[in-house]
């Protein structure tokens, strides 16, 4: 992105007569991701503009001149978004379906398709963009590392065609096979476990605290709270241990996707 913006919070920060560390501490914030954002390695999410905004009292300039990277999400997604870009570790869990970083093109389109309202094509198209990009983190020179827990429902809800789903659980088991993602799978004979209720990533960083992100029905929230974050840990690595080896992942994958195929 364009330094101006990070120059210009600079600027703000230093005629306030704040150091990093201190604007930090005021915005509830990292001074390292601060350093960041002033350098122009990052882009802020809506709620850390409103931070700095209020801590500068800068009115609303840092959260309304945003640099824009053409993104299209769902507002309670957004700043989930920006820290997932930023993450080192990642541990995904999904109850119904593919994590958007591991969507196909064809699968993310017929996921995104029926929103409620339904969406126009040219909005589908969009969203489609961003949803993605997103899996390109998995190919970056320094990719985060990734674990994804699917239950058994993910593999067995059809989304689209048969086609769509080989194609898309095919993909999973490759990514997989490639070593660019730690997968396991959550057999339906495990019965009730703690993951059951939702969505849950868990990211890690190196110069910040860990956070964890839930998704339900038409919402979503990011946690900061260190007591929560261990809490939401805990019941992941819990459930993991429940949870098929990878070999058998993979295996249990490629059969599926085999029986897909067999019915397209």
């Amino acid at each position: 992105m364009s330094n101006i913006y990070g120059e210009w919070l600079k600027a703000q920060r230093e005629a306030a007569g704040l150091t990093q560390q201190q604007l930090a501490e005021t915005a509830v914030m990292t001074r390292s991701h601060i350093a960041h954002i002033e350098a122009g390695r990052r882009v802020p999410s809506r709620e850390d503009a409103r931070r700095l905004d209020r801590a500068l009292n800068t009115g609303n300039v840092l959260s309304s001149f945003l640099p824009q990277d053409d993104v299209a999400v769902a507002d309670y997604f957004e700043a989930a978004l920006h820290l997932e870009q930023q993450a080192v570790v990642i541990q995904e869990f999904a109850l119904g379906l593919v994590p958007g970083i591991l969507q196909t093109k064809e699968y993310a389109h017929a996921v995104l398709r029926p929103g409620i309202p339904l969406r126009s094509e040219a909005e589908c198209d969009r969203l489609l963009v961003t949803r993605l990009k997103r899996g390109k983190l998995l190919t970056k020179p320094d990719p985060p590392l990734v674990c994804v827990l699917l239950d058994e429902a993910v593999l067995r809800r059809r989304i689209g065609t048969p086609e769509i789903m080989a194609d898309q659980l095919t993909h999973i088991a490759d990514t997989a096979e490639q070593g660019r993602i730690r997968l396991h799978v959550l057999p339906f004979r495990c019965g009730y476990h703690p993951l059951l209720q939702g969505m849950l990533s868990l990211m890690a960083f190196d110069d910040q605290p860990p956070i964890a992100y839930g998704e339900g029905v038409l919402m979503g929230k990011l946690h900061d709270s260190p007591a929560m974050v261990e809490t939401m840990q805990r019941a992941y690595t819990f459930t993991l241990g429940d949870a098929l080896p990878r070999e058998d992942s993979v295996a249990l994958l490629r059969s599926t996707a085999k029986d897909y195929r067999r019915h397209d």
